[in-house]
C-alpha cells in the first residue's frame, strides 16, 4: 500500500476531486451510444469500474487510502443520509412479501463463514502447517477471528473480536489486508453476476415474480407521482437527510458509551459502537418516516440524490484496496481465498436446492461480508428500489456478527496447529 510519506496527493480535498472525476467519467462513458463503448459496458459493470479505477490510485502510491479521511466521511456522513433517504422510499409490505428465501441465503452466509474458517486451517495444515502456525496473541488463528467478524457483522464486530481474542498488531495488520482484499475480490465478482443476473435466474429457475412485483411497484409510483424537482424540493432533501444524520450522531454519541461503561456483555452484540448505533438509528428513523408522508420526496428524486452518495462512498471504498498486496503474504491469502469459496460454495447449493433468485444470494452474501456500506450497493446493482433490502439485511450481520463470530474463533482455535 502507499506509504503516506510517499504518496503523491495527501490534500482530501484533491483526492475527493479525483474520485469525482472518475465517477463522472465512468458515468458519462457507459451512457454513450458509441459502439466500442456500448460493447465494453456490457461485459464490464459500471458500479465494478467505479469501485476498481480509485484502487489504482491506492495500488500505485498516488493516494494513501489509509491516511485519507475521504472513506470517513462518506461511510459517517454520507452513508446515513442515505439509508435515510432510500429507507424513507421504502415499500415494507412488499419487501416483507419477498418471502423468506432473502432470510435463508443470508443466514446460510453466515453459517459459510463459521464453517470456512476452521476449514481453510485445516487444509493448510495438511498442505502448508506453518502458513497457520504461530503462538501467542500472533497466532494465525486469533488474527482470523479478526475477519470472521468483519465477514460476519462489520467493522465494529471485527475489533469486538481484536479485542475478545487478543490479537497481536502484526497479524491483525496482514489479516485486514486479506480481509479488504479478498472480500472486494468477491464483492467485484457479485457485481458481475448482478449484471447477468436475469440469464443466471432462468438458467436456475428461479422464481422471480415478488422481486419483479416490488421493482414495478417502484416504477408505477414513480410514473403516477414523479415530477421535475426544484431547488426547494432539493433543499427538503438535504435537510431531512442529514438533519436525521445528525440526530443519530448524537444519540450514537449517548448509547455507545452507555453501553460500553454499564454493560460488560454489549461489545458481544455490538452495542458499544457509536456506527452500529448510527446505521440502526438511521434505518429505524428512515423505515419510521415510510409510513408517512415524508415519503413522498421520492417524487422528486430522494433516492437519486441517495445513488449520487452511495457512489462516493463505493469510490472511497475502492481507496483503500491495495490489488498488489497480494503478492506481500501469499500464503494468507490462499487461506482467505479457501474461507471466501467455502462461504460461496454453500451459498451456490442452498440458492440452487431451495430455487432462491440471485439476487437473495448476492445480497445475503454481501450482507455479511460487507455490512452497511456495500450490501445496499449489491442491492443496487440489480435495481435501485432493491437497495434497502441490503440495508435491513446488513443490520441483522450487526446483530448476530460478534456471536457468531466468537463461535468460528473458538472452532479456529480447537483445529489450529
Amino acid at each position: 500500500m502507499a506509504d503516506p510519506q510517499t504518496a503523491l496527493i495527501t490534500n482530501d480535498a484533491v483526492v475527493l476531486g479525483l474520485l469525482a472525476i472518475i465517477l463522472g467519467f465512468i458515468f458519462k462513458t457507459s451512457n454513450s451510444q458509441r459502439p466500442g463503448l456500448v460493447a465494453f459496458y456490457k461485459y464490464v459493470p459500471a458500479l465494478l469500474l467505479c469501485y476498481f479505477l480509485p484502487s489504482l490510485l491506492n495500488t500505485f502510491g498516488i493516494v494513501d487510502g489509509s491516511q485519507s479521511s475521504v472513506y470517513y466521511v462518506a461511510s459517517r456522513y454520507l452513508l446515513p443520509a442515505c439509508l435515510i433517504l432510500l429507507t424513507i422510499s421504502i415499500d415494507l409490505k412488499a419487501i416483507i412479501n419477498l418471502g423468506p428465501k432473502a432470510l435463508i441465503m443470508f443466514l446460510t452466509g453466515t453459517a459459510g463463514i463459521v464453517i470456512g474458517g476452521p476449514l481453510a486451517i485445516l487444509i493448510m495444515s495438511a498442505v502448508y502447517p506453518e502458513a497457520v502456525g504461530g503462538h501467542g496473541p500472533d497466532a494465525v488463528w486469533r488474527g482470523m477471528t479478526t475477519i470472521a467478524g468483519s465477514w460476519i457483522g462489520g467493522g465494529a464486530n471485527q475489533a469486538s473480536m481484536k479485542e475478545m481474542f487478543e490479537v497481536g498488531g502484526d497479524i491483525f495488520s496482514a489479516m485486514v489486508t486479506v480481509d479488504v482484499i479478498v472480500a472486494n475480490l468477491w464483492m467485484a465478482v457479485l457485481l458481475l453476476m448482478a449484471a447477468n443476473h436475469k440469464a443466471i435466474d432462468a438458467k436456475a429457475g428461479a422464481d422471480t415474480t415478488a422481486i419483479e412485483d416490488l421493482k414495478q411497484r417502484v416504477e408505477k409510483y414513480h410514473a403516477e407521482h414523479a415530477r421535475m424537482p426544484t431547488l426547494n424540493d432539493y433543499m427538503m432533501i438535504i435537510a431531512i437527510a442529514f438533519g436525521i444524520t445528525g440526530l443519530a450522531h448524537f444519540c450514537a454519541d449517548i448509547l455507545g458509551p452507555f453501553f460500553a461503561n454499564n454493560y460488560a456483555w454489549a461489545k458481544e452484540y455490538s452495542l458499544n459502537s457509536k456506527f452500529f448505533w448510527l446505521i440502526v438509528i438511521s434505518t429505524t428513523i428512515g423505515i419510521s418516516l415510510s409510513f408517512t408522508r415524508v415519503r413522498h420526496i421520492e417524487a422528486f428524486g430522494s433516492s437519486k440524490v441517495a445513488s449520487a452518495f452511495l457512489y462516493i462512498l463505493v469510490a472511497s471504498i475502492g481507496l483503500h484496496m491495495n490489488v498488489m498486496a497480494i503478492f506481500d503474504s501469499p500464503m494468507y491469502f490462499v487461506i482467505g481465498a479457501i474461507w471466501m469459496l467455502t462461504h460461496a460454495s454453500l451459498m451456490l447449493i442452498v440458492a440452487k436446492l431451495i430455487k432462491a433468485p440471485l439476487f437473495y444470494m448476492a445480497v445475503g452474501s454481501q450482507a455479511n461480508v460487507g455490512g452497511a456500506a456495500s450490501a445496499p450497493v449489491v442491492a443496487a446493482a440489480f435495481h435501485p428500489s432493491l437497495a434497502p433490502v441490503g440495508v435491513l439485511l446488513a443490520v441483522l450481520g450487526y446483530g448476530v456478527g460478534t456471536y457468531m463470530a466468537y463461535i468460528c474463533g473458538l472452532m479456529m482455535q480447537a483445529v489450529a496447529p
